[in-house]
């Protein structure tokens, strides 16, 4: 896996499972989520050290963007249908000269499989995605979604290109 690792540029992201554990909360006014502040230190520690990283997710709720903007990532995509998916990520590739096999998505879901089964990117999964997702991934993270799979795989990517620690101040 260090080989294909040491490939990726840029890392694409689903929301609801991977940086969070797939639980919403409801209330009358809104959806919340919780997110894992130490993926959000691993985010910001590769976008420091020059990788892409975009996130694609069907959540609907402003609050996605807000905490993914708070981490530094600008390219986020919600409200994306479940077959809209691939069409977002191939369009996201073309506008930033990016080709799929310097790419490592993660998704822990069936929506998921969509963009692992149609392009030639490492594909990722949390230890917790559903089976079919795990049978088609690369690399499943021993870290559960919400709980630290976001960080292992960029942590797996910058250790591998010796880019890890590397600003980190």
């Amino acid at each position: 896996m260090t080989e294909r690792f040491q490939k990726i540029t840029t890392l694409v992201f689903d929301v609801d499972g991977v940086f969070t554990d797939a639980t919403l909360t409801v209330t009358r006014d809104d959806v919340t989520r919780t997110f894992n502040v130490r993926d959000g230190y691993a985010v910001q520690m590769a976008l420091k050290s020059g990788y892409r990283i975009a996130v694609i997710s069907g959540g609907k709720q402003e609050s996605i963007t807000a905490r993914m903007n708070a981490l530094g990532i600008t390219d986020v995509y919600i409200r994306v249908g479940t077959a809209e998916k691939p069409d977002v990520f191939s369009r996201y590739l073309a506008e930033k000269n990016i080709s799929a096999e310097e790419v490592l998505f993660i998704g822990d879901d069936i929506p998921d499989l969509l963009i692992m089964n149609a392009f030639p990117v490492l594909a990722c999964c949390p230890a917790d995605a559903v089976e079919e997702v795990k049978e088609r991934a690369d690399y499943v993270t021993s870290a559960t979604g919400g709980r630290g799979a976001v960080r292992e795989v960029i942590e797996q990517v910058m250790k591998a290109q010796g880019t890890w620690m590397k600003n980190s101040e």
